[in-house]
């Protein structure tokens, strides 16, 4: 990624035609106040992508700009955490963060630092990337100045990440920055130096001190990345991920039995994660993408006949969703279930390839999968990862067939988003029943009936055949 702007000391651009930048102009000079936009917003400017988040540090009271700020703009969307020294002021799309400049130090069993009040310089070593440190003076005498006092310049035009300070002190006193440095590596195509890696691996083990809920978060903006896959490479090279997520480090190794080996179902996970990223950019289809095997070392067994097997793994790794979901603090809700049952469909259209294979499983597939359908299918085509071009050719040839035929059946048999013609609250009223096993009985040989393909998909001949099943089984049960 280079730079959309050439090597300048002054980028007054960057601040022009936003709005709030002109307000916080008039405001430092009628106040005297240095005051600078740092961190994201000049690096994605850099870059060529500024966006709307502002972050703005004062040399004095930030929350005191910020009220000054928010009455200016006439925003009443406007936070303040005077315990911590900060304010949120939102106005005309943007989302402006004040905080007055300081100085941080660490107790060895926190990440919650002491802070006193400092200079910007203090304010900028603080940060966790030398590209995050970067800023742009707001104020009239210096307006659009670069202050840039660890060349984070220079690293996005050499496109590596480093530290404002030594990697060892940076990363010991906010372990999350090991995570926050390999997700922006991984979102900007950068390179993370040797020595910055080795700092990583010596204090791997000090992400004890963060909770799982802000290494999920990194997860998630890491799988938000546009190729997540070397992200997670350098976390289990580093040994970090180990510590965060080892359900998923137990997918790596290969086992050989004479000349047959399985695949490395670690690096396989990472290339069907990535190939899911060009054809979807939901962040639940990426972590059903990234859990979707998760499951085969259990299953995972050697038959003489056909080599290595993992029979079931579709089924276990469903039933281990919401375990996962619950110690990463991820929703335990209809994300949960929508990965659940992409993990535990992934194999069903692929054994669809069949020529013999009956209408009738096309439709238990449809019904299956219901309104998920869709993604269903971009996970299997990214589960496609053989390097022999010959072999990949026939590979997404069957699968294109396979959808063709997914395509033609939904169509005929109206199946899209299928809910049964008949409904148990139909069928009580009908006969006059309670709930019971005879009002399942019912309703499932009618759902039954229609996806062997007995009867067809419609109102009136699912009522007829509920006629005729109901006489049975209420005979039985007489």
């Amino acid at each position: 990624m280079a730079l959309a702007h050439p090597r300048k000391t002054h980028y007054p651009e960057a601040l022009e035609g936003h709005a709030p930048f002109q307000v916080l102009r008039t405001l430092a000079g009628i106040g005297g106040h240095e005051v600078y936009v740092v961190g994201g917003y000049v690096r994605d400017f850099l870059l060529g992508a500024a966006g709307t988040d502002i972050d703005v540090v004062v040399v004095g009271s930030g929350t005191a700009l910020a009220r000054a700020f928010a009455d200016a703009v006439g925003s009443r969307e406007v936070a303040v955490y005077e315990n911590f020294g900060t304010a949120l002021v939102k106005t005309g799309g943007y989302h402006v963060e004040f905080v007055g400049a300081r100085k941080e130090s660490y107790r060895a069993n926190s990440r919650k630092p002491i802070v006193e009040d400092g200079t910007l310089y203090d304010d900028q070593l603080r940060r966790d990337l030398t590209i995050n440190a970067l800023s742009l003076a707001l104020h009239p005498d210096r307006w659009g100045e670069l202050v840039d006092p660890f060349d984070g310049l220079g690293d996005l035009e050499r496109g590596i990440i480093r530290t404002p300070r030594d990697p060892d002190l940076t990363f010991s006193d906010d372990p999350l920055r090991m995570l926050r440095a390999v997700r922006f590596a991984t979102r900007l195509g950068f390179a993370l130096p040797p020595e910055l890696l080795a700092a990583i691996r010596r204090n791997r083990e000090r992400i004890a001190i963060v909770s799982i809920e802000r290494v999920t978060e990194e997860f998630n903006k890491l799988l938000a990345a546009a190729q997540p896959g070397q992200g997670f490479i350098h976390l289990f090279d580093t040994g970090l991920l180990a510590l965060t997520f080892p359900e998923f480090v137990a997918l790596h190794g290969v086992e050989r039995v004479g000349r047959r080996a399985h695949k490395d179902n670690f690096y396989h996970t990472l290339q069907v994660v990535d190939n899911l990223c060009r054809l979807s950019d939901d962040l639940w289809l990426r972590w059903a993408a990234m859990l979707h095997d998760i499951a085969k070392p259990e299953t995972k067994r050697f038959d003489p006949k056909v080599g290595w097997t993992f029979h079931g793994h579709e089924e276990l790794g469903a039933r281990r969703v919401p375990r996962i979901f619950q110690r990463l603090k991820l929703p335990q809700n209809e994300k949960m279930r929508y990965v659940q049952k992409l993990v535990r469909l992934h194999l069903r259209p692929i054994a669809l390839v069949d020529e013999g294979v009956s209408d009738s499983a096309i439709r238990r597939l449809i019904v299956d999968a219901g309104e998920d359908l869709d993604d269903l299918m971009k996970l299997c085509r990214a589960d496609i990862t053989t390097r022999n071009p010959a072999k990949m050719e026939r590979y997404l040839a069957n699968f294109d067939a396979v959808e063709a035929r997914i395509a033609e059946v939904t169509e005929r048999d109206n199946l899209r988003n299928w809910q049964p013609p008949v409904t148990g609250e139909l069928i009580m009223a009908t006969f006059g029943l309670k709930p019971g096993k005879a009002v399942g009985e019912i309703k499932n040989a009618v759902r039954e009936a229609i996806l062997e393909g007995d009867i067809p998909n419609d109102y009136d001949a699912a009522v007829a055949y509920m006629h005729t099943v109901a006489q049975r089984v209420l005979a039985e049960e007489a």
